[in-house]
């Protein structure tokens, strides 16, 4: 069955395509890609993991064709960086 595995951090991006057992989870999968190796800082203990932008549990079975995408922890509220965005586009205004 062939699944992919994608994962980005800041400055790079990845995402492995590859065959897998029929019973295999989420987490198995991940392990057989190699990406871990690649992306040492990944730590499936604490991040969360989703199959096409879907959270799921790292043991959920995989089905043909299904990305599963391994998710950085969020640094900063996207609600507060969208605000600071439209604060700073308010910004631009008042210099006219």
């Amino acid at each position: 069955m062939n699944v992919g595995v994608c994962y980005a951090d800041s400055d790079r991006q990845l995402w492995l395509r590859m065959d897998v057992p029929e019973d295999s989870s989420v987490e198995q999968a991940i392990l057989r890609s190699g990406i871990l190796k690649r992306f040492p800082e990944i730590d499936l203990a604490t991040q969360k993991v989703g199959i096409f932008g879907k959270l799921v549990k790292l043991d959920a079975p995989v089905k043909e064709g299904d990305r599963i995408e391994i998710y950085r922890p969020i640094i900063a509220d996207p609600k507060t960086v969208r605000r600071r965005r439209i604060g700073d586009d308010d910004d631009e205004d008042d210099d006219d």
